[in-house]
């Protein structure tokens, strides 16, 4: 059972929280274009308040780490999901992009706050030896709701319209909130945030916190995972589908399979390779993720099959989706509990980042040279992730050079 591997309550807590938040994230997002064609926002208006989605996660990750430090991560994710039901139930009034995109920057803002407090909770909160399947159940959490989400909307849209998607979107980040307040163990995600045991970093760190580039280097290469991944699932979300229909003559109904696929590849796989990660080393897991997942993407230049297409891109969402509970772990581990908030403010400002940079040149690639030359950048810059694995190999603890360079730091401790 579950139950029996996660025993603490807290961390239970929170996945139902962030399950109830996802729901909230698909029932509004499923609605989110209809929503603004319908009321005659042009299309370029429509790509600035993603644009300010992501600038309100970039700008606010980082102070979110210390607000979950003062605060603690109880009360920082009850306000972050106050804020996002104001935000999502005013989101349907503004008529003008301006007041809309403050909007979106305000919900960004908020979002990061909410991630920033609930990882650095679990991961504080999770052992040591499961840290990346405790982080793999939270992105199933989150994953689950926007399946659900969507499937609400369906019923709601035609019976009220798609401004009652939108409140019943804040409605529900109400009931995430009532969770946390009601469930949460307010000792348990007190100031820092402590938990069961420290990570490997807490003894050698001795009692001095850490300067934010030390914390930032430690986390590097979860850092370049999330960036990579938000990169990634920001550019194929917009730009597979047009491919698949204007390369392959895939039929545009039929596309919707493929974010299907995808996210079943993520639910079946996550909790495999999470597994892996904290028996074998998360950063190695992560190469393996990234080399396989990179070759799914670059395949679909060659695939005509729209059958194997779909088990391609099962696979990529398998393997590449899957890096992100794994890069948590490997956060997790690397850092100590005292700077948590604040690698886990780096992370999201990284994934933000990604999510920034990703539509706009692979949007560029694709008018300028085609779908292929846009698919083999995307697997182009895995080959990079992977490469970096290699060459940041010490940043896990369980590789081989870090034990090189921990024995010749301290003899006597390779000897015991």
């Amino acid at each position: 059972m579950l139950s029996v591997k996660i025993a603490d309550r807290n961390i239970w807590t929170i996945y139902q929280a962030v399950l109830v938040l996802g729901i909230a994230y698909g029932t509004s997002i499923s609605v989110l274009a209809l929503h603004m064609d319908a009321t005659g926002l042009p299309k370029e208006e429509m790509g600035l308040l993603a644009t300010a989605f992501a600038l309100g996660i970039i700008v606010f990750s980082v102070p979110s780490g210390w607000v979950v430090r003062r605060i603690g991560a109880r009360r920082a994710m009850i306000f972050a999901l106050m804020g996002y039901a104001v935000c999502v139930t005013t989101f349907p009034f503004p008529r003008a992009i301006a007041p809309l995109a403050a909007v979106r920057f305000v919900d960004g803002a908020c979002s990061a706050c909410l991630w920033v407090a609930a990882e650095t909770a679990l991961l504080a909160r999770a052992e040591k030896h499961q840290r990346a399947f405790v982080m793999s159940l939270y992105a199933i959490s989150l994953a689950l709701g926007y399946v659900v989400g969507p499937l609400l909307s369906t019923v709601i849209v035609p019976l009220a319209g798609t401004r009652s998607s939108f409140f019943a979107a804040g409605a529900l980040a109400c009931g995430a909130a009532a969770i946390v307040f009601l469930r949460l163990d307010a000792k348990a995600t007190a100031g820092a945030v402590s938990g069961p045991e420290e990570t490997d970093h807490e003894a050698e760190a001795g009692g001095a916190r850490a300067s934010n580039a030390l914390v930032f280097w430690r986390t590097k290469m979860s850092c370049v995972a999330t960036f990579s991944y938000g990169y990634f699932q920001s550019s194929v979300v917009l730009f597979l589908p047009l491919f698949l229909v204007e390369a392959k003559g895939v039929p545009k109904e039929r596309t919707i399979l493929v974010t299907a696929c995808f996210a079943a590849g993520m639910l079946a796989m996550s909790p495999v390779v999470s597994r892996l990660g904290d028996r074998h080393g998360h950063l190695r897991v992560m190469r393996v993720l990234g080399a396989v997942g990179g070759a799914m993407v670059g395949s679909f230049v060659l695939l005509s099959s729209f059958p194997l297409m779909l088990c391609a891109v099962f696979v990529a969402g398998g393997t590449l989706a899957a890096i992100s509970p794994v890069s948590l772990a490997l956060q997790g581990v690397v850092t100590p509990r005292r700077d948590l908030e604040r690698a886990n403010g780096f992370y999201n400002s990284a994934y933000a980042a990604g999510m920034l940079v990703g539509p706009p040149v692979s949007g560029w690639l694709f008018v300028s040279s085609g779908g292929a030359p846009m698919l083999l950048h995307l697997a182009g810059m895995w080959a990079v992730f992977v490469v970096l694995t290699f060459v940041f190999a010490a940043d896990d603890p369980r590789s081989r050079r870090a034990a090189r360079t921990a024995a010749t730091a301290d003899p006597e401790s390779a000897l015991s």
